[in-house]
Protein backbone atom coordinates (compact mmCIF):
# COMPACT_ATOMS: atom_id res chain seq x y z
CA UNK A 1 0.00 0.00 0.00
CA UNK A 2 3.10 2.39 0.77
CA UNK A 3 4.27 1.79 -2.38
CA UNK A 4 1.30 2.66 -4.43
CA UNK A 5 1.24 5.80 -2.60
CA UNK A 6 5.15 6.50 -2.88
CA UNK A 7 4.53 5.69 -6.69
CA UNK A 8 1.64 8.36 -6.91
CA UNK A 9 3.60 11.17 -4.67
CA UNK A 10 6.44 10.97 -6.98
CA UNK A 11 4.46 10.71 -10.20
CA UNK A 12 2.84 14.26 -9.01
CA UNK A 13 6.32 15.89 -8.06
CA UNK A 14 7.71 15.04 -11.48
CA UNK A 15 5.09 16.39 -13.25
CA UNK A 16 4.35 19.76 -11.66
CA UNK A 17 8.86 19.96 -11.36
CA UNK A 18 9.04 19.41 -15.25
CA UNK A 19 5.88 21.15 -15.50
CA UNK A 20 6.82 24.95 -13.98
CA UNK A 21 10.97 24.13 -15.76
CA UNK A 22 10.28 26.91 -18.19
CA UNK A 23 13.23 29.07 -18.31
CA UNK A 24 13.17 32.27 -20.33
CA UNK A 25 14.72 30.74 -23.61
CA UNK A 26 12.85 28.08 -24.59
CA UNK A 27 14.15 24.11 -24.15
CA UNK A 28 15.06 22.62 -27.32
CA UNK A 29 12.54 19.89 -28.59
CA UNK A 30 14.82 17.14 -28.57
CA UNK A 31 15.85 18.37 -24.48
CA UNK A 32 11.93 18.59 -23.75
CA UNK A 33 11.28 15.06 -25.76
CA UNK A 34 13.93 13.50 -24.05
CA UNK A 35 12.51 14.47 -20.62
CA UNK A 36 9.18 13.45 -21.66
CA UNK A 37 9.88 10.21 -22.85
CA UNK A 38 11.93 10.03 -19.13
CA UNK A 39 8.63 10.52 -17.06
CA UNK A 40 6.54 8.30 -19.39
CA UNK A 41 9.20 5.59 -18.44
CA UNK A 42 8.95 6.33 -14.84
CA UNK A 43 5.30 6.55 -14.93
CA UNK A 44 5.44 2.74 -16.58
CA UNK A 45 7.99 1.49 -14.28
CA UNK A 46 6.42 2.49 -10.90
CA UNK A 47 3.07 1.10 -11.84
CA UNK A 48 2.25 -2.29 -9.67
CA UNK A 49 2.52 -4.92 -12.01
CA UNK A 50 6.32 -3.82 -12.80
CA UNK A 51 7.27 -2.94 -9.05
CA UNK A 52 5.38 -6.74 -7.86
CA UNK A 53 8.33 -8.27 -10.02
CA UNK A 54 10.68 -7.17 -7.95
CA UNK A 55 9.01 -7.68 -4.63
CA UNK A 56 11.03 -10.91 -3.88
CA UNK A 57 12.70 -12.39 -0.55
CA UNK A 58 16.23 -11.68 -1.53
CA UNK A 59 18.80 -8.43 -0.48
CA UNK A 60 21.16 -6.49 -2.84
CA UNK A 61 23.73 -5.05 -0.48
CA UNK A 62 21.40 -5.56 2.66
CA UNK A 63 18.69 -3.84 1.34
CA UNK A 64 15.45 -5.72 -0.05
CA UNK A 65 15.25 -6.33 -3.65
CA UNK A 66 12.32 -3.94 -4.19
CA UNK A 67 13.51 -0.83 -2.17
CA UNK A 68 16.90 -0.85 -4.00
CA UNK A 69 14.88 -1.37 -7.88
CA UNK A 70 12.93 1.74 -6.57
CA UNK A 71 15.61 4.11 -5.09
CA UNK A 72 18.42 2.59 -7.87
CA UNK A 73 15.39 3.77 -10.19
CA UNK A 74 14.67 6.49 -8.99
CA UNK A 75 18.06 8.03 -8.58
CA UNK A 76 19.25 6.86 -12.30
CA UNK A 77 16.02 9.26 -13.71
CA UNK A 78 17.53 11.87 -11.53
CA UNK A 79 20.73 11.72 -12.94
CA UNK A 80 19.48 11.51 -16.73
CA UNK A 81 17.29 14.60 -15.87
CA UNK A 82 20.44 16.64 -14.52
CA UNK A 83 21.97 15.58 -17.82
CA UNK A 84 19.55 16.49 -19.97
CA UNK A 85 19.22 19.73 -18.28
CA UNK A 86 22.85 20.28 -17.68
CA UNK A 87 23.21 20.40 -22.16
CA UNK A 88 20.17 22.52 -22.06
CA UNK A 89 21.94 25.20 -20.15
CA UNK A 90 25.28 25.13 -21.93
Amino acid sequence: MYVVLISYISKVIIFFAFAEMKPANHMKKRHEQKLVVLSIALFLIFNIPFILVFNLEGAVFGIPTLYFFIFSVWLLSIVISYIVLKRHYE
